[in-house]
């Protein structure tokens, strides 16, 4: 049996926290459950936290790409939240570009981004967006 990747709904965007190494098999299963769950809600917006991955290969790169286009395709942006230094220069001597990627530090300024964003319509959850945060940025200290 796979790892399932998490997918929390809060207002009308989707988070998505890796805390796994990504397989194959567990990376298909996201790309699945996360295209199911942005039809099934509506969701216009995608946060994938990747601040659990020490490393990310060119294949993780790709998965990270082709996620985004795939719910660009079904009219929802993403933001990737999290990325470590490490993992921004191996995604560099890669050359991978995530095209279509979106990237901010922390949880919460992707909550800012997808907000201002055309297609975001505010639900009123903001509290639920800071209990998700928890006050803390996208490697766990306590945010000022």
């Amino acid at each position: 049996m796979s790892d399932r990747v998490p997918i929390i709904k809060i207002g009308e965007l989707l988070l998505v926290s890796i805390q796994v190494d990504l397989s194959d098999e567990t990376t298909v299963a996201l790309q699945e459950d996360l295209s199911n769950r942005i039809v099934d809600t509506g969701a216009h917006g995608v946060i994938i936290d990747i601040s659990a991955l020490e490393i990310v290969d060119s294949f993780v790169g790709r998965m990270l790409a082709t996620i985004a286009s795939m719910s660009r395709v079904l009219d929802a942006e993403t933001v990737v939240v999290g990325m470590r230094p490490a993992v921004a220069i191996t995604l560099a001597e890669l050359g991978l570009t995530l095209g279509g990627v979106r990237t901010a530090l922390n949880a919460e300024k992707a909550f800012d981004m997808l907000r201002q964003s055309a297609r975001f319509t505010p639900s009123g959850d903001d509290d639920a967006a800071v209990a998700v945060t928890g006050g803390f940025d996208a490697v766990g200290r306590d945010a000022e």
